[in-house]
Order: C-alpha cells, then sequence, then structure tokens
C-alpha cells in the first residue's frame, strides 16, 4: 500500500512525561525502530501552540509513524508547556519562548537517561525559535529548522551557531507565509556553513503528501542519508 497520510508502520511507541527543572510535567511520546537499534535521535518541537501547534502537528506526527520504520530513526515528540494534544496537557502556560528553554533542557535529560543516539533537534514554525535559542546548551549534532520565522530569535542568536561542529540545515518554503528563501539566505548568512534548502511550492504549513514526502526526506539527508530514497510503499503489517 501507499505510504501516505495517516498510515502508522511498525515501530515501539511509549508514552513518556517529562519533568522540568520549574517542576512541570510535559506529556510526550517516544517511537523507536521495531526491531533494530536507532541510529540516530529526532527531538521534535512543535509550532506555535496559541496558534494550534502541538506534538501531534502533521509532519512530527508523520514523521514519528514513518521514520523509526523507514530510516531506523528514534523520534521524540512533546507538548510543551500549556500545550494539549490527544496524548494529554502539558503543565505550565506558554511563555513565548522563554521558559520553553526548560522545556527543551527535560527532553535532552531524557534522551541522555535513555541512551539514545546521536540527537538532531527539528524544529517547526515556533519549534525553530526554541532550537536557535537553546540548542547550543545541548550535545546535539546539528538542528533542522523547518519553516523558521525568526520572530524571537535575535541576529546574534543565530550567529552564535557559526563556526562550531553542530550542523545547520535550514528547509524554507517558497511561498512561506514569515521567511521566504531570498529573505531566509540573508538572516542566515552569518552561518558560513549552514544548508539552506528552498522547497519550490512549498508553503509553511507544508499541506500534502507531496510536501510531506520533501520535508521527510531533508530530514533523513541530514540525519541518515543510507536510508534514501525513502519507500513510498509497505508490503508488511502495520503499526498499532
Amino acid at each position: 500500500m501507499d505510504i501516505r497520510g495517516p498510515i502508522l508502520l511498525p515501530s515501539r511507541r511509549e508514552d513518556i512525561s517529562l519533568n522540568t527543572l520549574d517542576d512541570l510535567t510535559l506529556v510526550g511520546e517516544l517511537a523507536l525502530p521495531d526491531e533494530r537499534d536507532a541510529v540516530a535521535t529526532l527531538v521534535t518541537l512543535h509550532p506555535l501552540p496559541t496558534a494550534g501547534g502541538f506534538m501531534d502537528s502533521h509532519i512530527l506526527r508523520k514523521a514519528a509513524a514513518r521514520l523509526p520504520a523507514l530510516a531506523d530513526l528514534a523520534v521524540l515528540r512533546f507538548n510543551t508547556r500549556g500545550t494539549t494534544s490527544p496524548r494529554g496537557t502539558s503543565d505550565g502556560a506558554f511563555d513565548g519562548g522563554r521558559a520553553e528553554a526548560f522545556d527543551l533542557a527535560a527532553a535532552m535529560d531524557f534522551v541522555r537517561s535513555r541512551g539514545l543516539p546521536r540527537p538532531w533537534l527539528v524544529g517547526w514554525s515556533f519549534g525553530t525559535e526554541v532550537a536557535l535559542k537553546y540548542g547550543l546548551d545541548h550535545d546535539v549534532e546539528g538542528v533542522i529548522l523547518l519553516s523558521p520565522p525568526l520572530h524571537r530569535t535575535t541576529p546574534e542568536e543565530v550567529a552564535a551557531w557559526a563556526g562550531g561542529s553542530r550542523r545547520v540545515v535550514v528547509v524554507v518554503p517558497e511561498f512561506d507565509d514569515y521567511l521566504r528563501p531570498d529573505a531566509a539566505a540573508e538572516r542566515f548568512a552569518s552561518i558560513p556553513d549552514a544548508v539552506l534548502i528552498p522547497v519550490e511550492g512549498g508553503k509553511h504549513l507544508w499541506v500534502g503528501e507531496s510536501q510531506t514526502r520533501r520535508v521527510l526526506t531533508e530530514i533523513v539527508a541530514a540525519v541518515n542519508p543510507d536510508a534514501l530514497p525513502l519507500a513510498t510503499e509497505w508490503d508488511g503489517p502495520l503499526g498499532e
């Protein structure tokens, strides 16, 4: 069958809780390859919760549904403070990207406690702000930024990623609502080694199967390129 829409491929899925330094409990899920060890870990950061973003925002949900099986990746999703999804509601209240630093720290503590390999931050929209502002505080291989608006991230916070070992991959839709490829090239010019990927026809919310596949392909190209090209059909059993 075609791999598309809400299809759920096999993986080991676990509901998890994250504990922050300011004594909040965040709800989340960890998805692991079904019968193999993960080769890398995606720590995902969802879009703006006050505009409907949560751990089940579709690109992140589909990454968790497909990439453990297709690319041997572990995928950690969680609701930042005050955010609700079918998994539940995380404690606290949205803080505009300030106290969310504690939320990312809690996720990275979990990654270390579980010994999950080669963590990467995957931020989408608001999640890119959290990744850029606080990702350098943690042991990550790099960041993948989907539709970065750069509303809350200062030029100095962007430039701080230059010259280090952590990779920066920026995936920018041609028709983004906030930051289009030409402007993104200027805003990320302070990171000479950043990889800027303009997506023809892309929009901020990456709606449609072709855009979903393109985004997931760019994630895997950065983290585990040996898994490319991603399969588009699945003949085995499905996940639960």
